[in-house]
């Protein structure tokens, strides 16, 4: 490592502040987590995998204009379902992004996309937002939804509550510098955890809306803010790959285990993994898994047999193609080994735009009378969702 110092025996502040941050990563961590060596996928090809018979349902497809729509989340909240996504005009996380939600009652039939929030304007530029999932509480939903500036700066978390899915409240602040990858998910002790790039702040209101607190594997010196610009420079000055997009689960013996994108050059083909033991307090050193990924977003959840489940795109041949879109099982949360596939069909995009592309775009999945539900973006252009009886995994 080298630093910079303007004599053998004399350092400036800079320097100081990173060997602190180096020493403190060294002392707390093990380097080469051997944990991460035991969770593991065997998803090869899709030849010979069985394939689900599911039903698919095309939330939004746009026609002339607001022709990017990504990062989607849904929930079943009292008696409809609710998806929200980032809805953009053209291009990917520009300025004038803004969130909207759908609903439906009986999965087929959606309304036509609200706006749930719409950017400010800073220096005469529109701010941009993020849709950053959802969360309910007795009978109070939550949206959440992320904000920065052109230059991706002055990060923000907001969230609007509702009491039907329809009526929502003014933005609440929830003070968090993030933009979430998945909205909050709950502990076995009920501590509520979003998961981010490489911060993944927790709460114990279990309203999700107050008392929010950082953490990270990363020591604060290293950063102000985690959003889709923020997590390359942390990463490069202690050696790691660019770390992003976290979905984790719960084991039995109370272990959180967080898996990370990796994305950048050189890096790409397998997912990283960081741990805490204390329900979310601190987390590992990241080490690489022997898990398979496509360079893009995944869900992690369990199922009502306790089997966990990883939905995303494990191929490793076809970089950045995002199909097909794999379900994987796993009896004991660390070989990920009964594989299916949830969908290949391709979607024709309509209009070319910035980083628009990529069949099945970031999964998230919930489970709601013995289904599993699926949302997906489409090349970043359409919004579909996927759902399948879960009686079809039985006995595999």
């Amino acid at each position: 490592m080298n630093i910079p110092s303007k004599s053998k025996t004399s350092f400036n502040a800079a320097s100081v502040k990173y060997l602190a941050a180096f020493i403190i990563l060294s002392l707390n961590f093990t380097p080469g987590n051997a944990q991460a060596q035991t969770i593991r996928n065997t998803y090869k090809t899709e030849a010979g995998v069985p394939k689900l018979n599911i039903q698919r349902s095309m939330i939004y497809s746009p026609d002339k204009s607001w022709l990017y729509n990504h990062h989607p989340s849904i929930i079943h909240f009292k008696d409809k379902f609710i998806a929200i996504w980032s809805n953009g005009l053209i291009d990917e996380d520009s300025p004038g992004q803004r969130v909207v939600y759908a609903t439906s009652k009986d999965f087929i039939h959606w309304s036509a996309p609200l706006a749930l929030a719409s950017p400010g304007r800073v220096n005469d530029t529109l701010t941009v937002l993020t849709a950053a999932g959802l969360y309910q509480y007795k009978g109070t939903l939550v949206a959440y939804y992320g904000e920065y500036t052109k230059h991706r700066q002055n990060t923000h978390l907001w969230g609007k509550t509702s009491k039907d899915g329809i009526h929502w409240s003014n933005p609440i602040d929830m003070h968090v510098p993030l933009i979430p990858n998945h909205g909050p998910e709950a502990t076995k002790r009920g501590r509520l955890i979003i998961s981010g790039n490489f911060l993944f702040p927790y709460t114990d209101d279990r309203r999700g809306i107050s008392g929010w607190k950082l953490s990270s594997f990363y020591p604060d010196s290293l950063y102000t803010q985690d959003n889709s610009a923020a997590f390359y420079a942390p990463a490069a000055r202690l050696g790691f790959p660019p770390l992003c997009e976290g979905s984790f689960f719960q084991t039995d013996d109370n272990v959180l285990h967080m898996l990370l994108r990796v994305t950048g050059k050189g890096w790409k083909g397998k997912l990283w993994l960081t741990e805490s033991k204390d329900n979310g307090t601190s987390w590992s050193r990241p080490a690489e898994a022997p898990f398979s990924d496509n360079d893009s977003k995944f869900h992690f959840g369990r199922l009502p047999d306790n089997r966990f489940y990883y939905v995303g795109i494990p191929d490793t041949l076809h970089h950045y193609d995002r199909n097909p879109l794999v379900l994987s099982l796993s009896k004991d949360g660390k070989s990920f080994d009964n594989n299916y596939i949830i969908a290949n069909q391709l979607y024709h995009l309509k209009r070319e735009g910035l980083w628009k592309g990529g069949q099945y775009g970031y999964p998230h999945t919930i489970i709601c009378n013995g289904y599993m539900y699926v949302i997906i973006s489409r090349q970043k252009e359409a919004i579909e969702v996927l759902r399948f009886d879960l009686k079809q995994l039985e006995g595999h």
